[in-house]
């Protein structure tokens, strides 16, 4: 089962918004992310973790990009995905200098992804855990994943996995003995 033990203190949260927040700032100006060396960081801050980042402004979804798999150090990540939820989100324009103050930065830490066996769809239902549980959906070479986040705008587990195909490209109504589906916990701020 997915631990849902926090991973980060106070103070490392508060060293990954700077991060994220000075990413956004350096895309501005640079055109490019935060670099950065993982081994100026704490040590559970040079952790290879996957996380997202998500940006609102004014309460509505302004950008948000991650990683499913850990493949770098966790202040890494968190400045790459940054950079990208402002600037390359394809489904918005590119965040401008007169939003900075206004947008909401959320940071998503990943736990390790967790394979779900599931006979149906109905068993993949009762397996769910509404509001903790994150769900990547894969079929095909067709994927989507939601954020435990999700929960709150979807918090039907019928719902949540419907809107979850259609975001993987699929059908509402698909189903197939090949879907495979993982759950993860996130750690967020």
């Amino acid at each position: 089962m997915p631990s849902t033990e926090p991973f980060l203190d106070a103070d490392s949260r508060l060293t990954l918004r700077e991060i994220a927040a000075t990413s956004i700032a350096e895309g501005l100006t640079q055109r490019r992310g935060l670099e950065l060396v993982a081994a100026d960081y704490a040590q559970a801050l040079q952790a290879s973790r996957a996380t997202f980042v998500t940006l609102y402004k004014g309460g509505e979804l302004r950008g948000c990009i991650g990683t499913l798999e850990a493949r770098r150090p966790l202040v890494a990540d968190v400045a790459y995905n940054a950079f990208a939820a402002a600037f390359r989100d394809p489904r918005f324009m590119p965040v401008q200098s007169d939003e900075i103050a206004a947008l909401d930065l959320h940071i998503s830490v990943l736990g390790r992804p967790e394979p779900l066996r599931c006979v149906d769809q109905d068993d993949l239902l009762a397996q769910l855990r509404p509001g903790l549980d994150g769900l990547i959906l894969e079929l095909g070479g067709q994927r989507g994943t939601f954020l435990p986040s999700v929960w709150e705008s979807l918090p039907q587990p019928e719902a949540f996995l419907a809107h979850l195909k259609i975001k993987a490209g699929l059908a509402a109504s698909d189903w197939s003995s090949d879907i495979r589906v993982w759950r993860y916990t996130t750690e967020s701020f």
